[in-house]
């Protein structure tokens, strides 16, 4: 990956081109020469921004948990029957994961092999738990049908989310809006998981 070389560059310009390499190269493949090279800046300016590779991984993961995290503060989550909160944090999930891609998919990425992605993974499983949540009380609502077990359903629904990152492509032309994917993934999760009466 080549970039145009720079002047200057702003702890957020950097951190989006930290967040590139990471997600083309792995953050365990990534050194601070691939940063330098991609930012087309030395290693000691990158270093006058952040103390290396891990603090650009924990920003850009907090950027991404801290937006998700939103979701679940916003009144169309806290208010309601569950299965209304639960569909509205579906939905804004889906659009914190386009709108943030790169974070979001790097987020999704991490293994656990330093501090800061074991951090990563708590945070997520957290996320993850609060949002199992509403599935359970909808469930106890009698809004998910009885056929389906609670916590299959948590997986698929997270595993259909949490796919976009795989394959949407913005930048590839004709591409879905996000309203257009957030439309499709309640239309096919919550046609399955509702109970109608």
């Amino acid at each position: 990956m080549t970039m145009a070389k720079r002047d200057t560059y702003t702890p957020e310009s950097l951190l989006a081109v930290a967040v590139q390499v990471f997600n083309e190269r792995g953050y365990d493949g990534t050194s601070m020469e691939h940063l330098s090279k991609a930012a087309g800046i030395s290693k000691s300016s990158i270093y006058h921004h952040v103390k290396g590779k891990e603090e650009l991984l924990r920003l850009a993961i907090s950027r991404a948990l801290d937006e998700l995290f939103a979701v679940l503060r916003e009144p169309g989550a806290e208010e309601g029957r569950a299965i209304d909160r639960l569909e509205y944090v579906t939905r804004r999930t889906v659009e914190v994961l386009m709108s943030e891609l790169p974070y979001v998919t790097l987020l999704l990425r991490v293994r656990g092999n330093t501090d800061t992605e074991r951090w990563a993974m708590e945070r997520r499983r957290e996320f993850d738990h609060e949002v199992a949540e509403l599935l359970k009380r909808a469930a106890a609502d009698g809004d998910l049908r009885a056929d389906v077990e609670v916590r299959l359903a948590t997986r698929l629904l997270f595993g259909m989310i949490n796919s976009v990152v795989e394959w949407y492509r913005p930048e590839r032309g004709g591409a879905a809006t996000s309203d257009e994917v957030a439309d499709a993934v309640i239309a096919t999760a919550f046609a399955g998981l509702r109970a109608y009466r």
